[in-house]
């Protein structure tokens, strides 16, 4: 399976005798497995609008699609990207302020709280990075403390939230947890995306009598919900419905029944009401039941979809409804200025370091899948690699079974770092969502992420496959040679998960980063220095050997395991055959290595210098991501 070719015809050498076929074979199985391992392709898995309405006041907003929904809902919230959007979004009157994303609540429909963390955990995070940094620790405990009992969540405080693998709290006390998380704050307006989605019909009415609860001591809430049950509808005071983004009712909701009746749309006895809604402004003529006067008019009855929207917005602009809101808005100063967004923080950035490093670190300790599985495999491949190429010997033949070890270890090293893919991915929305709420900055969440997998996956099992690996295989018994194969092995780790990282900071699919990292790798190892002698190569191809992070790692090791090694005596040999290879110093001069003190360094060298240089691609695809729809 393994090779040695000569680069100078001069230099023509015997060839090293071949491996035996079973370990040939045993040694191909074993790449398979590994590729197969780390390559393995996770499963894809304008409006002018006034909010400052009566703090006593909850407000629904139910569109005909779920997109549009969470789009009004970010042009409120002040979360969407404000290029091509018109007008201004007021509060009492008066423009928002640029930082009004952190000073309000977003209950995002999809749960963005971290699973393997129990709900007290969840709130102290909360509290410790958005509470002011002139409130005690003991005042936020309490503050988290009186929340859990308002929330309901008492008997649930110290239980995991849960996570595919970790069984936790119930979808009810899950969106109650996503709810608390905003209210750590006290904010003024909390905006809510379809907070009653995936929730049974008695969890969603608990949810929604709590929101009432809140509204009714003095906070206004926004949220959007889709064929409410009566039970649900009658708690809601103020309605706003939009049809293609048009505005066809807003008001208070216990008379929107009586306005769709006056132009002409009644809604049938015992029919609820928000289904009702949706079938008129959906132009679903079957469900609406028209005036007297229209119903022996067939044409009317099959008014098309447009027709009909057409006419609801007009007939609202008509209204009086419309014209009060008019009056209202029209008293309110306008700045005509485009919309500002600013981030504010009310915590430094040591103290966000070390709430999201404890975090992050501690998610990792409580996920299997990450920490113990990662430990385990690194194992199980040092005892693998170490049984095949078990107290290798000082011959030719041991030599080559040197070259083809050492190989291996470099090319588990860049296939290994493909689980850090899922590093940024996985977490996109989390980060997103606390980003824009002014949890921590950009450059905190980074740095913790870049620590906590070098350390835990990265640090820790380049250390275990070099001790377990390393003396099976039987190289240099030396303790310099030991350390300097060790640093060697987490360098080339650290390089392939920058790269990685680099990769995959800005996908949103595990499984397109995987595609991406695999064809590098190959193209990598390509150049490594097995597969084809590189002093060999065309002088048109040569330089793509300087990008092979596998190069580099391979001639650390070679470095560090040929020099000084001899494998045969000629001292007693009278006439020395041209080629023959005795010592590996040799060896290495015949492959084109330098193994000279700097010709080892050097790789490492470059190896520190690649990671840099990935880590800030990274670091900026992170930061420029687009973090507004």
């Amino acid at each position: 399976l393994f090779s040695l070719t000569s680069s100078s015809s001069s230099h023509s050498s015997p060839p090293p005798p071949p491996l035996p076929l079973l370990t040939q074979l045993l040694l191909l199985l074993l790449l398979l497995l590994l590729m197969l391992h780390y390559v393995v392709l996770y499963a894809l898995k304008g409006t002018n609008k006034q909010t400052g309405r009566n703090p006593a006041e909850k407000e629904e907003i139910s569109l005909l699609c779920g997109c549009i929904t969470t789009e009004f809902l970010d042009v409120l919230a002040a979360r969407k990207d404000p290029a091509g959007l018109s007008g201004e979004v007021l509060i009492d009157g008066a423009p928002q302020p640029p930082n009004f994303k952190c000073l309000s609540g977003y209950v995002v429909q999809d749960d963005v709280v971290m699973g393997t963390l129990t709900v007290r955990e969840n709130f102290s995070f909360s509290a410790a990075l958005r509470l002011p940094s002139s409130i005690s620790q003991k005042e936020k405990e309490e503050k988290v403390n009186r929340l859990i009992q308002e929330l309901g969540l008492t008997k649930v405080a110290d239980s995991k939230v849960g996570t595919q693998l970790i069984r936790g709290i119930s979808g009810g006390e899950r969106k109650r947890t996503n709810i608390g998380m905003e209210l750590i704050i006290d904010p003024s307006v909390l905006f809510l995306d379809e907070p009653t989605t995936g929730l049974d019909a008695s969890t969603a009415n608990s949810v929604l009598l709590l929101l009432k609860r809140m509204a009714s001591h003095g906070r206004t809430i926004i949220l959007s919900i889709h064929q409410p049950r009566y039970a649900i509808y009658r708690l809601f005071d103020s309605l706003t419905l939009l049809v293609n983004g048009k505005q066809v009712y807003h008001g208070p909701a216990q008379t929107a029944l009586d306005y769709f009746a006056d132009i002409g749309y009644t809604c049938e006895p015992h029919n609820n009401p928000a289904d009702f809604f949706l079938d008129v402004i959906n132009g679903d003529s079957t469900a609406v039941a028209f005036s007297s006067a229209d119903k022996d008019d067939a044409d009317a009855v099959s008014t098309s979809r447009r027709g009909i929207e057409d006419n609801l917005v007009q007939e609202y602009r008509s209204s009086s409804h419309y014209k009060q809101t008019k009056a209202e808005l029209g008293g309110c100063r306008s700045t005509g200025r485009p919309p500002s967004r600013t981030i504010t923080y009310n915590t430094g950035f040591f103290t966000q370091f070390r709430w999201v490093l404890k975090r992050t670190f501690r998610n990792l300790m409580l996920n299997p899948q990450t920490s113990i599985a990662q430990v385990a495999v690194t194992l199980f491949l040092a005892l693998v690699v170490g049984a095949i190429f078990f107290d290798v010997q000082d011959d030719r033949s041991g030599l080559q079974n040197r070259f083809g070890a050492l190989f291996f270890i470099t090319v588990n090293q860049c296939f290994s770092s493909v689980s850090s893919a899922e590093l940024f991915i996985t977490e996109r929305k989390l980060f997103i969502h606390e980003y824009i709420s002014g949890y921590y900055r950009v450059s905190v969440y980074f740095l913790t992420k870049i620590l906590s997998d070098i350390i835990t996956l990265r640090t820790i099992p380049a250390i275990i496959f070099s001790c377990v690996a390393y003396f099976m295989i039987g190289f240099k018994a030396t303790v310099d040679a030991f350390f300097t194969f060790m640093v060697s092995v987490a360098l080339v780790a650290y390089t392939a998960t920058s790269m990685t990282m680099a990769i995959s900071a800005d996908q949103s699919v595990v499984a397109i980063a995987n595609i991406f990292m695999t064809i590098t790798f190959v193209f990598m190892m390509i150049f490594a220095g097995l597969l084809v002698n590189l002093p060999s190569i065309a002088s048109w191809l040569a330089w793509l050997k300087y990008f092979s992070i596998p190069r580099y790692g391979l001639a650390a090791l070679q470095i560090n395991e040929f020099v000084g090694l001899r494998i045969c005596d000629d001292r007693n040999i009278t006439v020395r055959p041209p080629g023959l290879i005795c010592t590996g110093e040799e060896y290495l001069e015949d492959q084109g290595v330098d193994y000279s003190p700097w010709g080892l360094w050097q790789n490492h060298v470059a190896l520190a210098t690649m990671t840099v240089c990935f880590l800030s691609i990274a670091y900026l695809k992170l930061r420029f991501i687009k973090k507004f729809t």
